[in-house]
């Protein structure tokens, strides 16, 4: 999880009833696999004395910043939030890599072409 970050903040007042995400999420950036995957990533805990809510900042390799409330938010959830988009930065660096645009635009009549090895869908399964 951690290979897709460069840094973690999780806030939180250790009195406030709903640090239970917090804690798990803090507990999962510092298992050992989440620290080999990427010792450069920086995990930062602010513990707090007011009633702002328990948050995690979370920073992608790529800059992107986004802030969950973790009051609401499950440390599971966060994880494989992280996790999807992680696959999509693969997936970006792999085809600049490659030398390919990104995104990739599919013209809509390649859409709809039917593909050898494939099942063509029927129309009932469609409106589903």
């Amino acid at each position: 999880m951690l290979k897709f970050l460069s840094k973690v903040k999780i806030e939180f007042n250790a009195l406030d009833p709903r640090v239970a995400s917090c804690m798990e999420f803090l507990a999962q950036c510092n298992a050992r696999k989440a620290k080999e995957s990427n010792p450069a990533c920086q995990v930062l805990v602010k513990r707090r004395t007011d009633d702002f809510p328990p948050q995690i900042t979370v920073t992608f390799v790529n800059g992107v910043e986004e802030a969950f409330d973790a009051t609401s938010t499950p440390a599971q959830a966060i994880r494989t939030m992280i996790l999807e988009k992680g696959q999509l930065l693969e997936t970006e660096q792999m085809f600049r890599e490659a030398g390919e645009k990104w995104p990739v635009i599919i013209p809509e009549e390649e859409l709809h072409q039917y593909a050898p090895g494939t099942k063509p869908r029927k129309a009932e399964e469609k409106k589903q």
